[in-house]
């Protein structure tokens, strides 16, 4: 029998313990935010930096071609499923805590009572 292609594991991304707090709650994940967003963003001007030099090295194509260029609907939903994973990792602190207020609000709620 042949080998079947193995999927990757997938294992949960959420540290243990308590996170430390540095300033009041709310500015620690404002904090967390942007210093999410400023991750993505250098990543982004490197990439975008690369791609620009192989294209003047290339010579590929014009300026105006990027300018005048139709988004197709495949592109469209991978971009829009990339924005959606985005959006998720800079709001992951915000979501933490929902999850974390949900956990509370349902031990809560399930106690037998007397």
């Amino acid at each position: 029998m042949a080998d079947a292609p193995k999927k990757p594991v997938k294992l949960p991304r959420t540290a243990k313990g308590k996170k430390p707090i540095y300033f009041d709650s709310v500015t620690d994940k404002l904090l967390s935010m942007v210093l999410t967003l400023m991750g993505e963003l250098s990543v982004t001007r490197d990439r975008l930096d690369t791609v620009e030099r192989l294209i003047e090295k290339h010579a590929l194509f014009k300026q105006d071609d990027i300018e005048t260029y139709e988004l197709t609907d495949a592109v469209n939903q991978i971009r829009t499923e990339r924005r959606a994973a985005y959006i998720a990792r800079v709001l992951k602190s915000v979501q933490d805590e929902l999850e974390s207020l949900q956990q509370q609000g349902e031990s809560t709620n399930t106690e037998v009572k007397p």
